[in-house]
């Protein structure tokens, strides 16, 4: 993989970045564990805060030299870019803020002396994208970094000079080294990361076939992975909505960034044929006047495409629609002028059994389609492998909510494109993934969520509360509580299942007596093992009305603090601890 420079609106190369070699990667992940074991997540909040602060101050006060970089590697309009580089600031400041808050233990009013405690986990990867080069590392390092883990980042290909710039902010801004590591490594090499025990968690925006292969490494090594994964959203327009509010909405949120944007308004869907008409006509007169040029110039509202792949990617899906029966009613060719330029496109007619229906257009390509009512535009906004975010536009904002409801999706706008804020959270379904980015749900995805739970000091090994659950029975059987636990709250002796079985024989008077449990399954009794299944639920090792594991191995029961295996006979099981008959499972 060769991490590179090339300008999008002129196709010349700039800068190269050789590959880390697989020593460098080594000790990058070593250096990144040890920052995090030994320094970084020990660190008070407010030290930490101090440093994330620090960067984006940094950032702000550098904008314009930052915002030329992403100009210049990947193409985006200067004022947007310079949009970019305060929104990523401000996602830093959010985080730094608020950890205070998002890392609060938090008491459980129901359970007296339990607190859930949030701690960090360790090295997260973040694999990320070209099209905001600071915005998606912003919300990655911002709340992982605030809530103590550390981050190791594999930024795309094209925007190697924004990675180290981005990287360089933490240096400057007093972070250890290895509480941010920027990784110009191959994907094989990132694959190996992915599966490194050094490693805690994975977050990934990509594609769906960058998805599923980072989900499937992580799997098999059990990690968490938060995915952003594409979409392609629907801009609905009810009846009822007015068109010339519509209009400019669908041509911000198809545009913005050359449309090359997760949640862009990929797809427009107006209510009316009549209605429809029009509103095609207004929208294709916006997008004719759009107009290329130098994406340096602030005057500049149409850029060039990040790369020649991208390009060519959307030049051959645009064929896939025709082929399959759509229609271009506006562009669908490269502009003829240097770098990476295509027209404005508009494509109708296309129909649920054409490729394209199931296509991400990751640029200035919009599919426009008109129905008779809103059943229909609500199923046509669901019909789609993708569930990112969508737009519903109308005057009765009741009627928006309501349809809102119906849409699959992980965000819905209502009278607006979509857009972000560092509060607001970001997340998908079906094919665009799943966890949450930004606001208070992106800083819980990568924590241990701990449960502290404090009982009396003087109190009984079971609980204080252990008297006052029910045993579990089985309908129409009488209550069988195990000695010790029916009679009192004093420390139990030392019990195995096998005297326990003892005791509910003789308490039901017969050693065979088989008992049928909620079910309806009758009991069996298990000569080999010594465990009596036809013992109520509590006894027999599983909840009630469930099937019985086999017998547990033998090893010496449980009898209290201080007790020792060696005053207990070969042929004893461990009782679980606390005593599986106070919550009638066990644990």
């Amino acid at each position: 993989m060769s991490y590179r420079t090339v300008n999008p609106a002129t196709g010349e190369t700039g800068v190269t970045f050789a590959d880390i070699t697989d020593a460098e990667l080594d000790d990058a992940l070593g250096v990144a564990r040890a920052c995090f074991l030994d320094d970084w997540r020990d660190r008070p909040v407010a030290d930490r805060a101090r440093v994330v602060r620090a960067a984006a101050a940094r950032l702000r006060a550098s904008a314009a030299r930052y915002a030329q970089l992403v100009t210049t590697e990947m193409g985006k309009q200067i004022a947007a870019a310079e949009a970019e580089v305060g929104l990523a600031a401000a996602i830093l400041d959010y985080y730094a803020d608020r950890a205070e808050e998002f890392l609060a233990p938090r008491e459980l009013p129901e359970s007296p002396g339990a607190v859930v405690e949030t701690e960090p986990i360790g090295v997260i990867l973040a694999i990320e994208p070209w099209n905001f080069p600071y915005y998606q590392l912003a919300r990655v390092a911002g709340p992982q970094l605030m809530a103590g883990n550390v981050v190791v980042v594999k930024h795309a290909e094209n925007v190697p000079q924004c990675a180290l710039a981005f990287a360089g902010l933490f240096a400057e801004a007093g972070a250890p080294t290895g509480a941010y590591t920027n990784v110009f490594a191959s994907i094989d090499q990132i694959g190996r990361v992915i599966e490194d025990p050094r490693v805690a968690g994975v977050t990934v925006t990509g594609s769906e076939r960058a998805g599923a292969a980072v989900a499937e490494r992580a799997g098999r090594s059990l990690k968490k992975v938060v995915m952003e994964l594409g979409g392609s959203d629907p801009l609905i327009v009810l009846s009822d909505a007015d068109l010339g509010v519509a209009v400019e909405g669908a041509l911000f949120g198809r545009m913005f960034n050359t449309g090359q944007s997760c949640v862009s308004s990929k797809r427009i869907i107006v209510v009316g044929h009549q209605r429809g008409a029009e509103f095609l006509r207004l929208f294709r007169e916006r997008l004719a006047d759009q107009k290329p040029g130098d994406p340096a110039d602030p005057g500049t509202v149409l850029g060039p495409l990040s790369s020649e792949r991208a390009l060519n990617l959307l030049l051959d899906q645009i064929q896939v629609a025709r082929d399959g029966g759509a229609k271009v009613v506006l562009g669908g060719s490269q502009i003829d002028r240097p770098g990476y330029y295509l027209e404005p496109t508009i494509l109708t007619g296309i129909t649920p059994d054409n490729p394209a229906a199931d296509l991400e257009f990751f640029g200035p390509v919009a599919s426009f389609y008109t129905v008779e009512t809103e059943d229909e535009a609500v199923a046509l906004a669901n019909a789609t492998p993708f569930g990112l975010g969508a737009s519903v536009f109308t005057r009765d904002t009741d009627r928006g909510r309501e349809v809102a409801r119906r849409i699959d999706s992980g965000m819905v706008f209502i009278n607006q494109p979509a857009w972000t804020a560092p509060e607001i959270p970001f997340g998908g379904v079906k094919n665009s993934g799943f966890g949450r980015e930004l606001s208070d749900l992106g800083f819980g995805e990568f924590v241990n969520r701990k449960l502290v739970n404090v009982g009396p000091s003087r109190r009984t090994a079971l609980g204080p509360r252990a008297s006052l659950v029910p045993f579990p029975r089985p309908a129409g059987r009488p209550r069988c509580l195990p000695a010790g636990v029916r009679e009192t709250l004093e420390p139990m002796p030392c019990l195995s299942l096998q005297s326990l079985a003892r005791d509910e024989r003789r308490h039901h008077g017969g050693a065979n007596r088989s008992h049928r449990h909620q079910s309806g399954q009758p009991g069996a009794a298990d000569a080999a093992s010594g465990d009596r299944r036809g013992c109520p639920p509590g006894l027999s090792g599983r909840g009630v009305g469930g099937p019985h594991p086999p017998a547990r191995p033998r090893r010496p029961a449980y009898c209290g603090p201080g007790h020792r295996p060696a005053d207990h006979g070969p042929d004893r099981r461990e009782l679980p601890h606390p005593h599986p008959a106070v919550h009638g499972r066990w644990p």
